[in-house]
């Protein structure tokens, strides 16, 4: 099943096997309108991956096949003002926060996990969307409003202080497993398509986007249901 979407001001084009569609995603959004129906309240639900996961895009798909409100963590990054003015040290050479934007530390957490304890106790808020285009986030872009609230990111699951609260506000948790060599080649293309040269790219990933797929790959708490991405950029159930 082709399925064509507008991620971070970027076209994205997926393909789904039709048994995956009818085994996995439709079961899915079966169970988590039976939660919502027995909570008799909103759900929130978190899908945390490595970057170049697809996850964005996946649950864009799954909003067409029930009633899902997506919301991603990425309007949270920090802005591209602020990280050109802070630093931080990798590899024990001190750096901007800017050449490892996505990193844990380039997100406001705190805004995230007020923003999110709010989402889940069933109120209705202004959302950021982040535009790769703009390098920034679009603040208020969006409302929460639905009944079963997706939410996506990298870090939602993380096993680390601080990042680890966020997950008690969930009713029920994804995860994407991936091999980082497939999403190292996943990510130099993202980058790419969004106008940077070919070997700033491949240094970017292999600096930054690279170590940040590990530590989800490496450090996330376990999940209702874990997905592998294969290599034919379709899933399956672990």
């Amino acid at each position: 099943m082709e399925y064509k979407v507008e991620i971070n001001g970027l076209t994205v084009n997926a393909v789904y096997r039709e048994k995956t569609v009818n085994t996995v995603f439709m079961p899915l959004i079966s169970r988590l309108e039976a939660m919502q129906r027995e909570k008799q309240r909103r759900i929130l639900v978190m899908l945390a991956a490595p970057p170049a996961a697809g996850k964005s895009t996946l649950c864009q798909f799954l909003s067409t096949l029930g009633p899902l409100t997506v919301l991603g963590m990425d309007g949270f990054h920090r802005r591209q003002e602020d990280l050109l003015a802070h630093t931080t040290v990798r590899d024990g050479k001190t750096v901007s926060l800017v050449e490892i934007k996505g990193a844990p530390e380039t997100f406001d957490l705190e805004k995230l996990e007020n923003a999110v304890r709010r989402v889940a106790a069933g109120d209705e808020i202004g959302w950021p969307v982040y535009n790769r285009l703009l390098h920034n986030p679009v603040e208020n872009a969006m409302k929460t409003e639905g009944s079963i609230i997706m939410l996506e990111g990298n870090y939602l699951l993380l096993d680390l202080p601080g990042w680890r609260e966020l997950h008690r506000y969930a009713d029920y948790t994804i995860r994407i497993d991936a091999e980082p060599s497939m999403l190292r080649q996943r990510l130099i293309d993202r980058k790419t398509a969004s106008g940077m040269p070919v070997e700033k790219a491949r240094h970017f990933v292999d600096f930054s986007d690279l170590p940040n797929a590990r530590l989800c790959l490496e450090r996330s708490l376990p999940a209702d249901l874990t997905l592998h991405l294969c290599e034919d950029d379709d899933y399956a159930v672990l």
